[in-house]
C-alpha cells in the first residue's frame, strides 16, 4: 500500500493551519486542463444512474474503449482503474519471480509483496539521465516470468521505445510483460506508441483515464490482453467493479472522438510549453538538477537541500511537491513536480529555485 503518495492536501492543510483550496497540488500527476468540457455536467445529468447496479463487467464502457482503439472486446476487461489489475496481476499469472523498470509506480513491488512474490529492479540511473541500459533489462528479464514497464514512467518522465519492448516480448515468449501506459496519452503522438493493438500472449497493457482526463476519483482503468489471458483474470474479477459513474464517463469520453482527440492535444500543446519554460528557469542553477519529460510532470535532483525540507518549505508557501525519498532508486535528493497552469508553474519553479539554492523559499504567499 503506497504511503506518503501525491494529493494529500487536506493532510498538508491541516498541519500547516490552511485551507485545502489554498493549497496549489503539485504533487498528483492529473492534467490541469481537465475535466474535458461537458463531462461534469453530463455526469450530473446521468446522477440516477447510482439508482441501480451498474454493469457486472462494465460491458457498456468496454465495447466503447474497444471501438475507440479498434481492438476486440474480448482483448479488454474494465475495472476499478488500473490498481486493480496491479494487485492482481502476480495470483492471475502465477507469477515466481518478477522484474521491475525502476525507480517507479511503488505498487507493482508492492503487489508482489502481497503474494509473496520474489522481485528484483533493474534501475536506471540519473548518470544515464535515467534512461534504461536495455542489455541489462534483457538479461535481466531472461531470468523472470513477469516485467513490469511503465511507459513513460513515474517519477521520471522518461519513455521506452515501442519497438525496443515489442522486440524484447518477441524475444522471450515465456516471459510476461505489464505494460502500464498510464501516461502515454500525455506524449506527442501518443497513439502511434502504444502497445493496446499489439496481440501477443505474453504481452498486457494498463489503460488509465485518471490523469489524462482527470478523473482519479471515478477510478477508471483497463487491462488490455489476448482472450486467453482475460478470462484468467475474470476468475478473480469482482462483479460491479466499476461504478456506475464510471461507466457512463467512459463512454461519454471515448463516443466523442474528436471532441476528445481535440482535448488531448491541447493538454499536450499547453503541457509541453510549460515543460520548457520550467526547465529554463532551473537550467542555470547548480542547486537543482530537472530532468527532461515527455509527462505532465518532472523529476528534480536537489544538491543543498534534501526532499522533507524542500517539501516542507514549499508546503509553507503553498505549493505541495512529491518528496521523492519513498521510491526505490532514489533518494532524499528528489523530488516531483506536477505542472499545473502557467502562473503556478511560473510561482512554483521561482519558490524551488530558491529552495534549492539557499533552503528557504522566502515570504509565504
Amino acid at each position: 500500500m503506497i504511503i506518503g503518495h501525491g494529493g494529500n492536501i487536506k493532510e498538508t492543510a491541516k498541519r500547516f493551519g490552511f485551507d485545502p483550496s489554498e493549497i496549489i497540488d503539485m504533487s498528483s500527476n492529473v492534467n490541469p486542463l481537465g475535466p474535458p468540457a461537458g463531462l461534469m455536467e453530463f455526469l450530473v445529468e446521468k446522477m440516477d444512474a447510482i439508482l441501480s447496479l451498474p454493469e457486472s463487467d462494465a460491458r457498456g464502457a468496454v465495447e466503447a474503449f474497444a471501438d475507440r482503439y479498434g481492438i476486440a472486446p474480448e482483448r479488454v476487461l474494465g475495472g476499478n482503474g488500473t490498481t486493480q489489475f496491479i494487485y492482481a496481476i502476480p495470483e492471475v499469472l502465477k507469477t515466481r519471480n518478477a522484474l521491475i523498470l525502476g525507480p517507479t509506480y511503488s505498487d507493482y513491488a508492492d503487489a508482489c509483496k502481497m503474494w509473496k512474490v520474489p522481485f528484483a529492479f533493474a534501475m536506471a540511473k540519473d548518470s544515464d539521465d535515467f534512461f534504461h541500459d536495455w542489455a541489462e533489462v534483457e538479461k535481466k528479464a531472461k531470468e523472470a516470468d513477469t516485467v513490469f514497464i511503465c511507459n513513460p514512467n513515474n517519477p521520471t518522465g522518461k519513455m521506452v521505445p515501442s519497438d525496443r519492448i515489442k522486440e524484447l516480448v518477441e524475444k522471450l515468449p515465456d516471459v510476461f510483460f505489464i505494460v502500464d501506459e498510464s501516461y502515454l496519452p500525455f506524449v506527442p503522438g501518443g497513439d502511434s506508441h502504444s502497445l493496446v493493438a499489439e496481440e501477443r500472449e505474453n504481452l498486457l497493457v494498463l489503460n488509465s483515464m485518471s490523469k489524462i482526463f482527470r478523473i482519479p476519483g471515478l477510478r477508471v482503468g483497463f487491462l488490455i490482453a489476448s482472450p486467453e489471458v482475460i478470462e484468467k483474470f475474470y476468475l478473480y474479477y469482482l462483479p460491479w467493479s466499476a461504478n456506475s459513474l464510471a461507466q457512463e464517463a467512459v463512454k461519454f469520453l471515448m463516443e466523442r472522438r474528436e471532441q476528445t482527440e481535440n482535448f488531448i492535444q491541447k493538454s499536450r500543446t499547453f503541457l509541453e510549453n510549460e515543460r520548457k519554460a520550467f526547465l529554463k528557469a532551473m537550467e542555470k542553477s547548480d542547486a537543482i538538477r530537472v530532468f527532461d519529460s515527455q509527462t505532465s510532470f518532472l523529476l528534480a535532483k536537489l544538491a543543498r537541500v534534501d526532499s522533507a525540507d524542500a517539501f516542507e518549505q514549499m508546503a509553507r508557501n503553498r505549493f505541495l511537491i512529491r518528496d521523492c525519498r519513498n521510491f526505490a532508486g532514489l533518494s532524499e535528493q528528489y523530488v516531483r513536480v506536477s505542472l499545473k497552469t502557467e502562473d503556478a508553474n511560473r510561482r512554483a519553479a521561482e519558490k524551488l529555485l530558491a529552495v534549492a539554492e539557499t533552503g528557504k523559499a522566502g515570504r509565504s504567499e
